[in-house]
């Protein structure tokens, strides 16, 4: 099929590296790889931090579905609308309109509705969302919470389930040499989350300094210099690596030996299957999607929410047992290897295609 693709947060070809544009463009890969010819149908950004950001977007909004329209009525139409990441602050206020109008199907994935947020003025956007999960012909989801949110808050919505997933193809070719002391972490400094599980980490790290570790962590952002300062009473053990491209990533984290983000409030968190792609096991929170990334007791270890000393625990348990740490790492690689690659995403998510949205799919 000819397949629409958009992204309302963030386009696939935005400049700046993140777990949602990486996604997005796995997700193309994907349809690409099941034979689909895919095509960003607009670059037009929807994301917005205010309801009144969301009013005053109204007009570039109506000229962009304006374009759309007279493209779509002049050149060869797209088959199928897929939509990657709708939400309350990025609703699709494209898709669909003009898949109703040119009769073909629409779907979602990875979208989200919460009805605690019309509390808090954004109920015309979680309005728009919610229409457009209903009239999808199936919204996709990455983890099972994110599934049973969906079907409680519509219940006659038509949803699937793809679990997340990564090229695995640098870390294929790659032979790990772990360092069973060095921590490693993969994360852009950023607000929100992002600190909070930089802050975390700090704090669990000064528990265990009597163990011997060192910290190599890539990655980089607006918050660089406050990320640092977290980690200044911890002098000699942290290795600021900045921001690295995929190449260097895979490398670097086949030479570390125990994956370490809190995970607060992660959605999922790719950078999980790639550090355990590289034969990392993985030390992160119960919490949120994080589960649908690491398997529990066999890939990693994951602790209580919030429970700093138990996230503290868990690292040096991997510290001290280093047979243990091997038997997860091994574990981690074979998990993401055979289960979680890009190939087996394309079968998976051309099924889903096949069976919902389109009889011409094989």
């Amino acid at each position: 099929m000819r397949v629409a693709f958009y992204a309302p947060m963030k386009s696939p070809n935005h400049p700046v590296p993140s777990g949602d544009r990486l996604m997005a463009r796995l997700l193309i890969r994907a349809l690409e790889l099941g034979g689909h010819q895919v095509d960003v149908a607009s670059e037009f950004r929807t994301y917005v931090s205010t309801p009144e950001a969301a009013a005053a977007l109204e007009p570039a909004t109506g000229a962009e579905l304006e374009r759309l329209r007279l493209t779509w009525q002049s050149a060869p139409r797209p088959e199928l609308w897929f939509c990657y990441h709708p939400y309350y602050k990025s609703p699709d206020p494209f898709g669909p309109a003009i898949s109703a109008e040119f009769a073909v199907p629409y779907v979602t994935a990875e979208a989200s509705y919460a009805a605690k947020r019309d509390r808090t003025g954004w109920a015309a956007t979680q309005k728009r969302v919610g229409e457009a999960i209903m009239q999808a012909a199936v919204n996709i989801s990455f983890t099972e919470r994110d599934q049973a949110g969906l079907a409680a808050a519509f219940p006659q919505a038509r949803l699937a389930g793809l679990k997340p997933f990564i090229d695995t193809a640098l870390f294929e070719k790659a032979s790990p040499v772990p360092d069973p002391r060095r921590l490693m972490t993969v994360a852009m400094m950023r607000a929100g989350d992002k600190m909070d599980s930089y802050a975390m980490l700090a704090t669990a790290l000064r528990l265990i300094e009597d163990r011997p570790w060192t910290l190599a962590v890539i990655g980089d952002g607006p918050m660089h210099q406050e990320v640092q300062a977290l980690f200044a009473d911890l002098p000699g053990r942290i290795e600021w690596l900045g921001e690295r491209n995929a190449v260097e990533i895979a490398e670097l984290l086949g030479r570390g030996g125990i994956y370490v983000w809190p995970g607060c409030g992660e959605a999922y968190g790719l950078a999980y299957l790639e550090a355990q792609a590289a034969g990392l096991p993985a030390v992160a929170q119960e919490t949120a999607g994080v589960p649908a990334v690491v398997e529990a007791g066999v890939t990693g270890l994951l602790t209580p929410d919030g429970d700093v000393a138990a996230y503290a625990e868990a690292v040096a348990a991997l510290l001290d047992d280093r047979q243990r740490r091997d038997a997860m790492g091994q574990a981690a690689r074979r998990f993401v290897l055979g289960q979680r690659s890009l190939a087996m995403a394309a079968q998976v998510l051309n099924g889903i295609l096949r069976d919902n949205a389109a009889t011409g799919v094989t």
